[in-house]
């Protein structure tokens, strides 16, 4: 022996992993003959001979933008193969899985918020949501319990892992409305608010956006929070962001263009879209008064900054474009973003940047 486990492994780590399914060592375990593994089941054992001496269990093995099918997943670490939230009771993480292409008949509206956190809809499918899902309580508490949230698109035969995420814990949570399965009566629904946790960033084969989703202009502003508030998240302001958004991607569209919203998978952008299959073009929009023109457009620019980087080896070519309420007071300020490769452009110059 040249070691000692701190604490057993169960047979069962081994007889559950999909990797062991075929031909097996597990067989014959106590024979005197030695047994041949394949590199997959070596892999398997040092897995947990390696990690599972801690609490946590298996050691997280996937970065962002792989892809693993869901058995394989939930073989390695644990939880339910069903539903959108799976607590792991074999390592200390809660599995995420967002789909558009399935969520919206349960009702589960998942998206990027003007804030910059994801908004991921809570588990049940009729009736209202409550913490007594234990899918629902495990979110809101992971960081109690010492659990990560790993978020995942897609729900089912092969997903793709999008990253770590936390709830904000600002605002961990709010309450709306949506559609029971299959179009039924509106519910309450749980929307938890989850930020990003290191790097998420995905390689160039990952696909970059989804269908445009239409902007809710008659939508309540936030409730202010202690610090700088966001003044697109706020008053007049955001009403006139989403006005100027969805006025901007119809023109767009009736152009022709193809109109993009971010996937859980991009970076937060309000709209992009493709003049060809290898030009991407990604749209800030930002809402102005005299008082906070400034600001806003200092955000803008640092926001597109990091869209553009983020965003630059999963497209051929990706231009940046600043859509801004009106022309600013300050005309440096196109100068500034043109040094910086950023259009600068407001209604009425909608040639400039579609064109």
């Amino acid at each position: 022996m040249d070691e000692w486990l701190d604490r057993p492994i169960p047979r069962e780590t081994f007889t559950s992993d999909g990797r062991f399914s075929q031909q097996s060592p597990l067989r014959t375990l106590f024979a005197s003959n030695p047994h041949k593994v394949t590199g997959p089941q070596w892999e398997a054992f040092e897995e947990a001979f390696g990690s599972d001496q801690t609490p946590g269990g298996p050691v997280w093995l996937l970065e962002p933008g792989e892809t693993v099918k869901r058995k394989v997943l939930h073989d390695r670490y644990g939880g339910s193969r069903q539903g959108g939230i799976s607590k792991c009771a074999k390592s200390a993480n809660v599995l995420i899985f967002t789909d558009p292409k399935t969520g919206h008949q349960h009702g589960y509206f998942d998206e990027w918020a003007e804030d910059g956190t994801f908004h991921y809809t809570g588990e049940g499918q009729v009736g209202p949501q409550s913490f007594d899902s234990s899918g629902n309580a495990a979110i809101r508490d992971h960081v109690k319990s010492g659990l990560a949230l790993r978020v995942f698109e897609g729900s089912r035969g092969t997903i793709r892992y999008v990253g770590e995420f936390a709830v904000d814990p600002a605002a961990p949570y709010s309450y709306d409305e949506a559609p029971e399965t299959g179009g039924g009566p509106l519910r309450k629904v749980i929307r938890f608010h989850l930020v990003q946790v290191g790097s998420t960033a995905q390689p160039p084969a990952v696909p970059v956006g989804c269908g445009y989703r239409v902007a809710d202009e008659s939508v309540t502003p936030a409730a202010p929070q202690f610090g700088a508030p966001d003044p697109d998240l706020t008053g007049r302001n955001l009403k006139a962001h989403r006005g100027l958004q969805n006025a901007l991607a119809e023109v767009a569209q009736a152009r022709g263009l193809e109109i993009l919203s971010p996937r859980v998978t991009d970076p937060d952008f309000d709209l992009a879209w493709r003049m060809t299959a290898d030009d991407l073009t990604v749209c800030e929009v930002k809402s102005l008064t005299p008082a906070n023109e400034t600001r806003q457009l200092r955000a803008g620019v640092g926001q597109l900054l990091d869209y553009h980087d983020r965003l630059r080896e999963r497209a051929s070519s990706v231009r940046a474009v600043l859509w801004v309420e009106y022309e600013p007071a300050d005309t440096r300020w196109i100068g500034l973003c043109e040094r910086v490769g950023i259009t600068l452009a407001w209604p009425g110059r909608e040639d400039d940047v579609l064109g």
